[in-house]
Order: structure tokens, then C-alpha cells, then sequence
């Protein structure tokens, strides 16, 4: 039994086997026993699905008071509300792609699920390679400080502009290297056809699977932004990665919740970028005031502040409009 308390990034292996198994138990329970076969999910599942996660989440914080104190539960709290609010920008792109690849509602959640198996390996490279770096050269935390701020500038002038999925380099390049049907095949992601040019029969991949790729690009997309905000939150692995991972498990749940109200929360994402520009100026306040680092209580309370505006922000300004009058007004707004 000596082995599950070795040291692995910092943390006893048990705290690591632990998370993963309470994931692994989450995706079986969700794909095995309620969402066995393909169904539309409605907005009221979806609320609850996604309010179950939130709760599971920040539960999540008790045992990291246990283990590691006040401190690094507000460190995990503020990571984790950051994560979740980074997330929205991810949906309005999922929903963009779904859209594109006209993805029926009821085969839209195989998609996510495989999806975030995808996403949990891939930022969990991300994080292991990142707090390996900034272990190493702790000045790198200032370039991924830099990176928020201009990155939170950037966004707030890009803010209303759209997504074009169709001129996206990914896809041409899928379409021209993979052998792709024009329509889909039920859930399945790859389906044999005959190849009218040579006759035989090849294996095919279905535009379901075209949307999962782009799904996963853009995940990792969104994860160079929010990766880098949460190690200038805390540098500590564990904190990092399980704040990213109960964020992004709830993320298919909010994605259903949200799809259909999304121009409600237009506004938002100039909220995101100020928050982005605020977690980025951290590291730099707390030098200027000679702080060890700046405080977790603080930095908490900001982000609500930040992200509670902007959602107010939104909803007042949106009001009742419909998605159409809502695309109406900003296009008014734009010319």
C-alpha cells in the first residue's frame, strides 16, 4: 500500500486515483445508465444534469480543505468559476458546429461524451507539461500573464464578431484526406461504402465524426487560454487539473441548458475578457505591492463581481428578443 502515497506531481497517488476513478464512475453512470441510447435531451434534464456537476464540483472544494487547507480551496474555487465561465465561449462554438454539420439534438451528446474523453487527456498533457515548465522557470508564469492580458484586449474588440465555421482550414483539410460521406449514418462515426472510384468497399467517416474533431480543436483552442488562467491562479497541479476537469464534465449538460438562450448571453464576452485581462494583471499587482501572491479571498470575490455584471449585463440588455432580432440589433449595432 506504500505505493498509493508516492508523490506524483506534487500530490500522494491516492489523491490522484481518487479523482480519476470519481470521473470515470460519472462518464460510466452517465453514457451506461442515462443515456444509454440516443435521445433529445431537454432543457429540464439538461438543468438538472448540469446543476448535479456544479454541485459535484464544488463538493469537490470540501475534500480540498481536508487535504490542503483554506487557502488552496479558494485557489480551487476561483479556478473552477473561471474554468465554468471560460466554457460558455466553447459553446457557442459547439453550437456553430453542430449547426454546420445540421447534428440532429438526439446524437449531439455521443458527440460531446467522446469528446470530453478527448479533452481529459489532452489537458491533462497540457497541465502535466505546464507545471513542469513553470516548476522549472517560475518566469514563465509572466508570459502566461502577458498572453491573458493581450489576449483579454484582443477580445474585447473581436468580441461581436462571428464565427464562420465554413472557412475553416481544418475542415477542408479532413475533407481532403479522408474519404467523407455527405450524409450521416445514425451515431456512427465511420460506416463502409463502396469507393465509386475504385469499386471496393472502404470505410467511410460520417459528419459526426468531421464534428467531433472540430469539437476537440476547439477545445484545445480554448484551453490555450484558459490552461495559462488557472496556473496564474495556482501553480499547484492537483488544483489545476481537477478544477479543469469538473468544469469541462458539466460542459455537454450546460451545453443543452444554454443552446437555446444563448443570444441572452451575447454580452458576456466582454465580461470574459476584462476577466481574463484581471487574472493576467494578478501576478503583476501582487509583485507591485510586495505580496507573496495575491489574495485567493480577493481574487474570488472579483471574479463573481466580473462575471456577475456581465450576465446581468446581458440579460438587461437582451431583454425578450429572440435570437433573430437579437442577430438583427447587433448587426445594426456593427454597421
Amino acid at each position: 500500500m506504500d505505493i498509493l502515497f508516492l508523490l506524483f506531481l506534487s500530490k500522494p497517488l491516492w489523491m490522484w486515483l481518487l479523482f480519476i476513478s470519481i470521473v470515470l464512475c460519472l462518464l460510466a453512470f452517465d453514457l451506461g445508465v442515462l443515456h444509454k441510447d440516443d435521445q433529445e435531451i431537454g432543457v429540464a434534464e439538461s438543468l438538472r444534469m448540469s446543476a448535479m456537476y456544479i454541485v459535484l464540483g464544488l463538493s469537490f472544494s470540501g475534500f480540498i480543505w481536508w487535504q490542503m487547507g483554506a487557502t488552496a480551496t479558494a485557489q480551487y474555487m476561483t479556478a473552477f468559476v473561471v474554468e465554468k465561465t471560460l466554457a460558455l465561449d466553447n459553446i457557442f462554438v459547439i453550437a456553430l458546429i453542430f449547426s454546420f454539420f445540421a447534428i440532429p439534438r438526439e446524437y449531439q451528446h455521443r458527440v460531446l461524451f467522446w469528446g470530453i474523453l478527448g479533452v481529459i487527456v489532452l489537458r491533462g498533457i497540457m497541465i502535466g507539461l505546464g507545471a513542469t515548465i513553470v516548476d522549472q522557470y517560475h518566469w514563465v508564469l509572466y508570459l502566461f500573464a502577458a498572453f491573458l492580458i493581450l489576449t483579454g484586449i484582443k477580445m474585447l474588440f473581436v468580441a461581436d464578431k462571428e464565427h464562420k465555421i465554413e472557412d475553416n482550414a481544418m475542415i477542408r483539410f479532413l475533407k481532403r484526406r479522408l474519404n467523407v460521406t455527405e450524409d450521416l449514418h445514425g451515431h456512427s462515426f465511420f460506416v463502409k461504402k463502396l469507393n465509386p472510384e475504385t469499386g471496393r468497399m472502404v470505410r467511410f467517416a460520417t459528419p459526426l465524426f468531421l464534428a467531433l474533431i472540430m469539437i476537440e480543436i476547439a477545445d484545445l483552442v480554448f484551453a490555450v487560454d484558459s490552461v495559462p488562467a488557472v496556473f496564474t491562479i495556482t501553480t499547484d497541479p492537483y488544483l489545476v487539473y481537477t478544477s479543469n476537469i469538473f468544469a469541462i464534465l458539466g460542459l455537454r449538460a450546460l451545453y443543452f441548458a444554454l443552446a437555446a438562450i444563448l443570444h441572452r448571453f451575447a454580452y458576456l464576452k466582454y465580461a470574459l475578457s476584462v476577466l481574463l485581462i484581471f487574472i493576467g494583471s494578478k501576478i503583476f499587482v501582487a509583485d507591485a505591492m510586495n505580496w507573496e501572491k495575491f489574495p485567493p479571498e480577493w481574487s474570488l470575490g472579483i471574479t463573481f463581481t466580473i462575471l456577475g455584471a456581465g450576465v446581468a449585463f446581458s440579460l438587461w440588455k437582451t431583454g425578450s428578443s429572440s435570437p433573430e432580432q437579437q442577430a438583427k440589433a447587433d448587426s445594426k449595432q456593427q454597421s
